[in-house]
């Protein structure tokens, strides 16, 4: 269903804020303790030190859900664009290889430096999600007629194998209690996640997300054709480049914080378009709302399922979002670009 006109698409967007707001509320109060919604606004606006249910909300639930926010919008607008630029509707962030350099650089810091802290193996996470970006990117060039989006996906898979299996290898002959510290990363939870790493992903998070809209306008020009896209003044190289920048930034900046999480990325991007239609300027932002509240829902339902037990968030999105990849495989062809 595509829904046209303005006036249309704003209210889908106030409503999708609106049922973030609510959705976030709601993760303050559901965990391994119960905390009445009185409780949780009172936490947030008169907070009471002695009060053991604030302390929760304040130190516990309010960063969890800024993480998984602030993620998941993030893997929403960089699964968006890489949908765009590339023109395949199966196209998600880990395409370009960044959860796998992420992964690799994560790996080695907790191996081989010997860090325990998130606040300070996630730099290796942004680090890496980079470098593997920059690889992909380069290997993905065709110097005759300019970046080719074909070539640009088959690069990110072979980048993707040959990190995951140094993974592996890594991981594979790592002692127990360092193997303990990637594997709670690498299951894409946001839980026992430090202040400060909310703090420095929206440092990174919010100019890429601004490049991201700004990238927009071009984007809707190049889902034309690269032709017809140069015949309208676009410059697909700039475009692609600037692109690929904000992917590094957004699903680089996504996976250091939250770690590896799939099908975010790939399944808000086509929730946006069915409602929204085919222009970017409200693809993106829904998006990054609509991948927001399925990280979020997410995490609620990994807390509820086998409480007191927790399942990580990105476990639960890849249960949520197998059947939806799945559709999508029997739905569409691969675009031939």
């Amino acid at each position: 269903m595509d829904l046209h006109g303005r006036g249309q698409r704003l209210r889908i967007l106030c409503g999708a804020l609106v049922l973030l707001v609510l959705t976030m509320v709601l993760s303050l109060g559901i965990g391994f303790r119960a905390v009445p919604w009185s409780e949780a606004m009172a936490a947030l606006w008169a907070p009471d030190p002695g009060n053991d249910l604030h302390l929760i909300v304040r130190v516990l639930r309010v960063p969890r859900t800024l993480l998984a926010v602030m993620a998941g919008a993030a893997l929403g607008i960089a699964g968006a664009m890489m949908q765009a630029v590339t023109r395949n509707p199966l196209a998600e962030p880990g395409i370009l290889g960044i959860n796998a350099g992420a992964a690799v650089a994560v790996v080695l810091a907790i191996m081989v430096l010997g860090l325990t802290s998130m606040a300070q193996y996630v730099w290796f996470g942004f680090l890496g999600a980079g470098l593997a970006g920059v690889a992909v990117f380069t290997l993905g060039r065709a110097h005759e007629t300019g970046t080719d989006p074909v070539r640009l996906v088959l690069a990110g898979a072979g980048i993707a194998v040959v990190l995951g299996a140094m993974t592996g290898i890594v991981i594979l002959n790592a002692p127990l209690q360092e193997f303990d510290t990637f594997r709670n990363w690498s299951a894409g939870s946001v839980s026992d996640r430090e202040a400060e790493i909310a703090v420095i992903l929206a440092m990174v998070l919010l100019p890429a997300g601004l490049l991201a809209l700004s990238l927009a306008g071009s984007l809707n020009i190049l889902s034309l054709g690269q032709e017809m896209g140069q015949a309208l003044g676009v410059r697909p190289g700039r475009v692609w480049g600037l692109t690929c920048i904000a992917v590094m930034l957004l699903a680089g900046g996504a996976t250091a914080g939250a770690g590896p999480i799939g099908f975010v990325g790939l399944v808000a991007p086509h929730a946006a378009r069915m409602v929204c239609g085919p222009d970017y300027r409200w693809i993106l932002p829904v998006s990054g709302v609509f991948a927001a509240i399925l990280l979020l829902l997410a995490d609620i339902l990994g807390r509820i399922v086998i409480a007191p037990d927790e399942v990580a968030a990105g476990i639960v999105a890849a249960i949520l979002g197998g059947p939806f990849f799945i559709l999508l495989v029997r739905r569409f062809r691969l675009a031939r670009i």
